[in-house]
């Protein structure tokens, strides 16, 4: 999440410029402090393009207010404090915040309440540190500068909302955001591109050049393109697929949903089910597998009140989805993906016992090393005094589930503070089928996640005895999973829109049999994926719920990867140039070994050769790049793609990744030269990300002045005179027959023959951007010639008409840049 604490490692290898904002931050708490000595403040990091402070205060900060916030800022600042480090024992720090010293100038009646609670989630091992300036101290790991007034030049720039650690259960704090660069220079610069930025916003030039429209009709984050807009996806798709032909892609096409077991074979279910579109129940379907037993509560099923169709909710989450005798798959994940020990582990099996028969129904339980999965259904609380019945609400059981087993295990492990992660809520349950398919998922995680063999047991798992009505723990005798109950008949069949290609194409790979002389097989596909995005976290075409992607999956074997890898890195190269993004940067993700088996997939031998061949071939290609630990896919190395416009904003259009675990789970294989059957290996790859991303990048970076071959309206002719003028039908005529020899040669040409005085016909030309305006006058008939006029250069002069089509031709086919 956004407002988690940073480590120590990330800490250090904060850059000079981070450093410098953070002492801003601190800066700006000590400004608000003498302004308003009753403030209470939580974090305040250096972020991307800034720094901010949350703080709780009753009275609201406004814009209004920054003048005077500014000015305290800049007598702390002229004052040259020291950033002083001061390192205490856990006992002085929450005896200094149960003083209200923490945060503050000085002691003060309140305690610094956000400080207590942060104290809390500090880990014993760590050295609890401070930092003073002048009269401010603060909990802080650090680091800083070295004095105040080493900070350069600073500007606050707005103020939002936030809730307390990014949790709506928490209070709503102020944030207070600013910017600080070494001197005035660069922060001119920085507001200098801001500005700039504002005229190139994608989505105020989208409006404008008429490329894309959003409908509320359609909904939010599903973009609606424009002819104009249309041209850009299809000259993309035209790049891609040429260049992906000539390196010996195959392009396939694959349905835009697909069934719910699918998603749970690649494990996309339940891990990224908040981003999936609920899924659509189709009554008449089963997908044939033997059902769970249906839920028998020992509550009476006939108690008032009950509702008998219990539809999905929207999103997890979200406390207003609850209803009556619903039944939740529920996940909740520790805290930095801390790993349980075996002990721990069965304090939370047992936790999750204790509350069955009490406060719900608990079908099937697993603990993983670093999360847990369940399956409850609540029960009636109590009656209130107009005789409804009160459910045990999902908040309250999560508290009582979370509170009593973080204690033991903070207890038994020697450590404090926080355990568990917010959980997440699943839809609801619905159908036997629907549980089916959650109650294995549950029994079958273990294996799934490759933390035991098919026939070892796995202690953490706990599933009903349906047959007794009782529970217990199932395990069969040769150590698998839980016995699974009677056969029953199932429900609807679930299906889901697909929010990502590489299940389909795994499907593909699948459905002919393949050896080794098949490989590398790579698979193509422009395909069309839906996500669900926040409403709040929508924006323009960066963030949308409707995407087409540049995707391909390639297969292969160990001893091709580095050749398809250094490919695809190739490919990139190639689009950069052709696009003149000169500055980009790829972030190369690697495994934490001690977390093999728990985060990363358990193949240490095949991560570190992987990682060796990808950073060899980043190093022998010369590609710009840096090295990131423990921040790898589950499934092999990544590279996130990130790349700066022209006005040096940043944008992440791409991710490579190479999968260990998924092919596996698919059952993918080929038929080897030895003739024995072998996984492959695959590589997700998507060089041009989405078409909605890319464009709008694009947009930004040319700022809708786009090059000739990927403009909309790649030329315009433009006659002077127009056809009620009778002097100048021969003017007309030539300017006709221009036109149809660019159509014919499948340039995007307009004719524009209205009345208007050419310097409107030019002006309206350039407010569009078209690209190339061809200007004919009787001169111009009479040698042949046309007058070229190239939207922000101006005209160039007459020329040839014969070598102007020739000239334009070449520059489409070539893909100039200009």
């Amino acid at each position: 999440m956004a407002d988690e604490r940073k480590t120590l490692e990330q800490r250090a290898q904060m850059t000079d410029l981070e450093r410098l904002r953070h002492s801003a931050a601190h800066v700006l708490a000590t400004a608000i402090l003498k302004l308003f000595p009753e403030a209470q403040f939580a974090a305040g990091p250096p972020v991307d393009n800034g720094f901010y402070y949350d703080l709780e205060l009753p009275y609201r900060i406004s814009p209004e207010d920054f003048p005077r916030i500014e000015e305290e800022m800049k007598r702390e600042i002229k004052a040259n404090h020291t950033f002083e480090r001061i390192e205490v024992t856990r006992t002085e720090a929450l005896e200094m915040a149960t003083k209200g010293r923490l945060g503050a100038l000085g002691e003060r009646p309140e305690p610094s309440k956000f400080k207590l609670d942060i104290i809390s989630g500090i880990p014993e091992h760590e050295q609890i540190s401070l930092y003073r300036n002048g009269e401010f101290i603060d909990l802080c790991a650090g680091p800083h500068v070295m004095r105040t007034g080493n900070i350069g030049a600073f500007k606050l720039t707005h103020v939002a909302s936030a809730y307390y650690k990014g949790d709506e259960k928490n209070p709503q704090l102020q944030r207070i955001y600013g910017t600080a660069f070494k001197n005035k220079t660069q922060l001119d610069e920085y507001f200098t591109m801001l500005e700039e930025a504002k005229k190139r916003d994608h989505r105020k030039l989208g409006k404008e050049l008429e490329l894309f429209c959003f409908d509320d009709d359609v909904g939010p984050g599903l973009p609606l393109w424009l002819p104009r807009g249309t041209v850009l996806i299809e000259e993309l798709e035209k790049l891609a697929k040429e260049t992906e032909f000539t390196a010996g892609y195959e392009r396939v096409r694959t349905p835009h949903l697909a069934r719910e077991n699918m998603y749970l074979t690649s494990g996309h279910l339940p891990y990224y089910v908040e981003s999936m579109f609920p899924p659509m129940i189709l009554e008449g379907e089963s997908s044939g597998r033997v059902g769970v037993p249906p839920a028998v509560s020992r509550v009476s099923r006939d108690t008032p009140g009950r509702e008998q169709d219990a539809h999905y909710s929207k999103r997890r989450r979200l406390p207003h989805f609850e209803k009556p005798w619903a039944i939740y798959f529920i996940t909740i994940g520790t805290r930095n993906r801390r790993v349980l020990s075996p002990a721990s582990r069965t304090v939370v099996l047992n936790a999750l016992r204790h509350f069955h028969g009490q406060r719900y129904e608990l079908f099937a339980a697993v603990v993983m090393p670093d999360h847990v999965h369940f399956l409850i259904q609540p029960w009636i609380k109590e009656t209130n005094e107009q005789g409804d019945n009160v459910f045990w609400s999902l908040g309250e059981l999560m508290h009582s589930i979370k509170s009593y087993s973080a204690k033991e295990i903070n207890k038994i492990e020697g450590t404090s503070g926080e355990v568990w992660e917010q959980e997440r809520y699943d839809r609801y349950v619905r159908g036997d089928a629907d549980l089916e398919e959650k109650f294995l998922y549950i029994v079958n995680n273990p294996r799934g996640e490759s933390l035991v063999g098919p026939d070892e047991s796995y202690p953490w798992i706990w599933t009903a005895d349906f047959s007794s009505g009782e529970s217990r723990e199932t395990r069969d005798s040769a150590g698998g999973t839980p016995t699974l109950p009677e056969a029953h008949a199932s429900g609807g069949d679930r299906y889901y829109l697909k929010a990502m290609n590489c299940p389909h194409h795994h499907k593909l790979f699948a459905a002919v049999p393949r050896s080794y002389r098949d490989l590398p097989l790579r698979l193509a596909e422009y395909g069309t994926c839906y996500r669900y995005e926040q409403s709040g976290e929508l924006f323009g075409l960066m963030r949308v719920r409707s995407m087409q992607m540049n995707d391909a999956h390639i297969y292969l074997t160990e001893e091709q990867f580095e050749a398809e890898f250094n490919a695809v890195n190739e490919m990139y190269l190639k689009y950069f140039k052709i696009f003149g993004i000169d500055k980009y940067l790829m972030r190369f993700s690697t495994h934490d070994p001690e977390k093999l088996g728990k985060k990363f997939v358990d193949e240490p031998a095949l991560w570190l050769k992987t990682e060796d061949m990808v950073r060899g071939v980043l190093q022998r290609s010369g590609i710009n790049y840096v090295e990131v630990p423990n921040e790898a896919a589950f499934y092999g190395p990544k590279i996130d793609v990130q790349v700066w416009n022209v006005i040096g904003r940043e944008f992440t259009i791409a991710t490579n990744q190479v999968d260990f675990a998924v092919p596996k789970k698919f059952n993918l294989t080929y038929r080897d030269r030895d003739n024995s059957d072998k996984t492959p290996l695959c590589i997700h790859r998507a060089p041009l990300g989405t078409h909605e991303r890319f464009i709008g990048f694009l947009i930004e970076h040319y700022a809708g002045n786009f090059p000739l071959w990927l403009s909309p309206e790649q030329v315009r002719v433009l006659p002077i005179g127009g056809e009620d003028e009778s002097d100048a039908n021969d003017v007309i005529d030539y300017a006709r027959a221009l036109h149809a020899e660019l159509r014919g040669h499948g340039v995007r040409a307009t004719l524009d023959t209205s009345s208007d005085p050419i310097k409107a016909k030019i002006a309206h030309a350039e407010e569009k951007k078209v690209h190339t305006m061809l200007v004919l006058g009787r001169r111009d008939l009479e040698a042949g010639a046309v007058s070229v006029r190239i939207h922000g250069r101006g005209n160039l002069g007459a020329r040839p008409r014969a070598e102007v089509i020739a000239d334009l031709l070449a520059a489409i086919k070539e893909r100039r840049a200009h």
